[in-house]
């Protein structure tokens, strides 16, 4: 399918940039991985072909397939974004519908642009308006008039406004009306509409909070609305009358209609469970939160120490020592519990309901909940990621939930049992029952599709596009160098970066990427001395030192200590090895911690880096990224996410807050010593959690004492920035919008996009050994490139065109021709590299001593240009090659392929040999 330019009216979404593009054309290799895929939003499947459909993932855009999942092809490519929150197809006109912005509201979940549109299959789109919804909840089509479209809109993600709610169109989207807002921070995440008459919907209104260090995803206008003219008017019906709960508890709901009076709700129930249904085992780490003197000393000695025990608590930590530090009052009995205190646990530990069922049948006058226990394990205390129920369009009774995992009820929800497998991936997001046959679904997750034809009893995995949701990339020094990744939900994963994206690892048995860690795998350190070594964890500071030739693996994550506040770690903890000497690892809390013999033992080398934290419920006031400079041990520089750059040249003895002078209360999101410059240092700041967009990125050659802002011409929030290793006025950027260099210190910027989407790039490495720059994306796994031409660009583009040089190739006899009869004959094709200062064409010519034996034309762009030669004789010159150089038979496809020698290629006025051995 051809992808064609995207079509924007009524707003601005090109490049900031005016000047064209040096890398424009450069292109960018894809090395996937492709098997843990990422997270998916939404998905359409035609009904009367079910081998067809769309699948929609939160950041890594739009794909197609027409022969069951088997092989899928993007086609959102040319969009501003590809951040999608929900699709909607009307199969009979072939007409897409995109909300960009994802509907779930994680820490990762990226806004969008509005709605887009494409009328025939993908190949071009037109932006329809509601730039300013951010995020989408559900598209909704009238089937027997295309034209009318109902819209729930959640809105900005960070920050309150007036654009969220119900919008309809009855014109194809030329103009839209908001026929429903309840208020600034409430929007709506889902309508579900009656199969027999689009003029009866229902819709899931949600209020939530999120900040960066708190989120409250439950809201008292949380709620059920229903109209029954087809979107235009609007009525609250979860009313304290319909037994539907209420109050600030109430928060995501997910809606599924069976008929016009009977649909189903899922309610993320944030209220807390009554204390008598909570089943206690022992004694209880909040037990001690309140617990008097007389109570605590009454404990006996066998019982705490088993407490210390099943909690992990260091072993100098006994139940006599402790009793005997509160007896003097060095510790209090609520020590015990804030030492347990950790962001990881209380994600999934929280005690509130949970996931509840409930169903109308007289249209939501009336609610019954639908079972008589609590659905544990199901969203544990982040309800607000899931939300979705799925009713059997032929049986009332057959219903479908999920949250981590996926469920199914045949008795109408009164009882559930699993549907997973050993090839499903956990948090399901997307779901899709053929109406003709109902064992036949379709289920999209944090692990991409799978296809089940027997109701979940075997699963397929229809993993082929690379749509990894990569949050860091890194490379070792080993021969083949290896590419390590960390992935949303996906864990830690290497493979050598020659590895190659195939179907064919389904017949070896090897699939070339290895899983090294579960959770959502975070940020890598290799020691250079033995790659066997490896450094990484999951979210919230859980690190390991892992010893892969051995299969070990240590836990490492430094802990305060009894008495003490507990340390606040980021969800992605930056960890470094230093350069000058690999047994020595840095840490970050909210303090920087330091170990001198690979994580054994750890020392404390700072007070508390940051603004101090704030009250809530998401670890907030950490430090977020860690650099050392290379001249000199010791000088160490952190960056946090309220804002603070500290500088330490002692070791940690002594730390300065240089970033006085920059804009205040940004995320700082990378800080990064330049490795030519003592005293230069990069930093990028990140508004994204405050719904701001902007790009910030600084540069200081007084060791932050004045900063100079290179993010001119920039588009989009900032994640990263390297400095180029060769040469110190190329910089590279990755911004929530794709990838950027500057090869004059941040002046000027160009954007890559030859095969690149505008997809978020989160991390940037340059394996220096290879000169490869890797790239770390947010929804199209990891990019390669390598950086010779570009290096070579500030000393050759004054020149009006530059031919870079040639490689050499090695002849092959198959050239030409097929391996047996039922095989494609070898083609060749033989790359090489230009600059021109203009776009112009020009003649290429290749000559065999002075024979002339290839002559073409070829368009070039301003900046680097990639072309290629097929190696063969132009048919008019054969003979005269014959006749002069050698005689040659022609290849089975009929075209002569040069033989082994010397040749020259001339471009322009530009000439050099290459050579074929």
């Amino acid at each position: 399918m051809k992808q064609l330019v995207l079509l924007i009216t009524g707003i601005h979404f090109l490049f900031a940039q005016q000047q064209p593009s040096w890398v424009s054309e450069v292109p960018l290799q894809n090395i996937g991985p492709s098997v843990m895929s990422g997270r998916v939003t939404d998905l359409e499947v035609n009904p009367n072909a079910t081998h067809e459909f769309y699948v929609g993932y939160a950041s890594g855009g739009l794909w197609y397939t027409n022969n069951n999942g088997t092989s899928f092809i993007p086609i959102l490519d040319s969009s501003p974004t590809q951040n999608i929150g929900d699709i909607a197809v009307d199969w009979k006109n072939k007409t897409i519908w995109v909300g960009t912005g994802e509907n779930n509201a994680s820490r990762s979940s990226y806004s969008g642009i509005g709605i887009l549109k494409s009328t025939n299959q993908g190949q071009s789109w037109t932006h329809m308006g509601l730039h300013d919804a951010h995020h989408f909840g559900k598209i909704e089509i009238n089937p027997n008039n295309p034209q009318e479209i109902t819209v729930g809109v959640i809105g900005h993600l960070y920050t309150s406004n007036s654009k969220r709610g119900i919008y309809k169109t009855k014109d194809g989207g030329e103009s839209w009306v908001q026929t429903l807002f309840i208020n600034d921070t409430t929007g709506i995440i889902d309508i579900s509409v009656s199969p027999d008459d689009f003029n009866i919907q229902y819709a899931a209104a949600w209020q939530k909070d999120r900040k960066a260090w708190h989120f409250e995803g439950s809201g008292e206008r949380s709620g059920i609305y229903k109209s029954i003219d087809g979107g235009d008017h609007w009525e609250l019906i979860s009313t304290v009358e319909s037994n539907f709960p209420q109050g600030k508890g109430v928060g995501r709901i997910g809606l599924a209609a069976f008929s016009d009076q009977t649909i189903y709700a899922i309610l993320d129930n944030q209220n807390p469970r009554p204390t008598h249904s909570q089943q206690k085992n022992g004694i209880q780490k909040d037990d001690f939160q309140n617990m008097s003197l007389e109570a605590f000393f009454a404990i006996h000695d066998d019982v705490l120490e088993t407490f210390l025990e099943e909690n992990n608590f260091p072993k100098k930590y006994s139940a006599q020592k402790i009793k005997e530090e509160v007896k003097i009052g060095k510790l209090k009995p609520s020590d015990l519990s804030l030492y347990l205190q950790d962001a990881n646990a209380s994600l999934f530990n929280t005690p509130v309901i949970g996931a509840e069922v409930y169903r109308s049948d007289d249209g939501g006058i009336s609610w019954s909940k639908t079972h008589s226990h609590f659905l544990d394990d199901i969203y544990f205390s982040y309800g607000y990621y899931f939300g979705q129920i799925h009713v059997s369009p032929v049986n009332d009774q057959h219903i479908y939930i999920y949250g981590v995992p996926l469920l199914k009820s045949k008795d109408g929800g009164k009882t559930f049992s699993s549907m997973n497998a050993s090839n499903l991936h956990v948090d399901h997001h997307a779901f899709w029952i053929n109406p003709k046959n109902p064992q036949h679904i379709i289920n999209g997750n944090d692990g991409g599709i799978n296809i089940t034809y027997d109701d979940g009893a075997h699963w397929i995995k229809n993993n082929q596009p690379s749509v990894g949701q990569f949050y860091t990339v890194y490379a070792d020094q080993q021969t083949p160098y290896h590419v390590y990744g960390g992935l949303q939900d996906n864990g830690v994963w290497v493979a050598p970066h020659n590895s190659i994206e195939s179907p064919a690892w389904h017949q070896s048995g090897h699939y070339p990427w290895t899983s090294i860690m579960g959770g959502d795998g975070m940020q890598i350190q290799v020691d250079q001395r033995d790659a066997n070594i490896v450094y990484t964890g999951y979210q919230f500071g859980n690190y390991f030192r892992i010893d892969r030739k051995l299969n070990k693996r240590k836990n490492i994550k430094p802990q305060h200590q009894l008495g003490e506040a507990p340390l606040r770690f980021n969800w992605q903890t930056p960890i470094l090895l230093s350069s000058h000497n690999q047994d020595i690892i840095y840490l970050g809390s909210n303090k920087l911690h330091r170990s001198l013999n690979q994580g054994e033992v750890w020392e404390t080398i700072s007070s508390d880096l940051t603004k101090g934290g704030k009250v809530g419920n998401v670890p907030y006031g950490t430090l977020t990224t860690i650099d050392e400079s290379k001249f000199q041990f010791g000088k160490l520089i952190i960056g946090t996410d309220d804002g603070h750059i500290q500088l330490t040249e002692n070791g940690g003895s002594t730390w300065q807050n240089i970033a006085n002078a920059l804009p205040k209360d940004l995320w700082v999101s990378r800080v990064q010593f330049s490795t030519h410059h003592h005293n230069r240092i990069y930093t990028t700041l990140n508004g994204y959690r405050n719904d701001d967009f902007s790009p910030y990125v600084y540069v200081s050659d007084d060791d932050g004492v004045s900063w100079k802002p290179i993010h001119n011409q920039l588009e989009g929030a900032v994640n990263v920035i390297r400095e180029d290793p060769v040469n110190d006025n190329i910089l590279y950027v990755g911004t929530d919008t794709g990838l950027f260099v500057s090869f004059d210190q941040g002046s000027q910027w160009h954007a890559f996009q030859n095969n690149f989407p505008k997809v978020a790039v989160h991390d940037l490495y340059v394996q220096t050994t290879a000169n490869d720059l890797l790239v770390g994306t947010h929804g199209r796994s990891i990019y390669k490139i390598n950086l010779n031409e570009l290096q070579a660009l500030p000393k050759i583009n004054k020149k009006d065109l530059h031919l870079f040089k040639l490689k050499n190739i090695k002849h092959n006899k198959r050239w030409g021709n097929a391996r047996n009869l039922w095989s494609e004959p070898l083609l060749p094709k033989w790359d090489f590299v230009m600059y021109s200062a203009t776009k112009k064409s020009v003649p290429i010519q290749v000559f065999c001593d002075d024979v002339l034996v290839y002559s073409n034309e070829i368009e070039l762009t301003i900046g680097l240009n990639f072309s290629d030669y097929n190696l063969t004789i132009d048919k008019d010159r054969v003979q005269k090659f014959q006749r002069k150089i050698q005689i040659l038979e022609p290849a089975e496809n009929d075209f002569f392929y040069l033989p082994k020698g010397t040749y020259t290629l001339q471009v322009g006025e530009s000439r050099q040999e290459f050579q074929i051995k």
